[in-house]
C-alpha cells in the first residue's frame, strides 16, 4: 500500500501522463484547483482506485470547481 506521499507524486504521474503535461504544469493546476487538498481529504478512497480511476476523479473535480468559480 502507498503511503500519503507517494500516493500524491502517484497522482501527479498519472495525470501528467494521461493529459500529455509537464510535471510543472500539473503542479500549477493541482494547486490552482486545490487537488492536494482534494487528495488529501479523499485519500482513503481514492488509494484504493486505479490509474484511470484516480485522473477521472482528479478531472472531475477540476470541471466541478471550475463551473463553480
Amino acid at each position: 500500500m502507498l503511503n500519503y506521499m507517494e500516493f500524491v507524486i502517484y497522482c501527479i504521474e498519472e495525470y501528467r501522463d494521461a493529459k500529455k503535461l509537464t510535471g510543472r504544469q500539473v503542479i500549477s493546476l493541482f494547486n490552482k484547483y486545490g487537488l492536494f487538498d482534494f487528495i488529501e481529504n479523499s485519500y482513503d478512497a481514492l488509494h484504493t482506485f486505479g490509474g484511470d480511476e484516480v485522473v477521472w476523479n482528479l478531472q472531475d473535480y477540476i470541471e466541478h470547481r471550475h463551473i463553480s468559480s
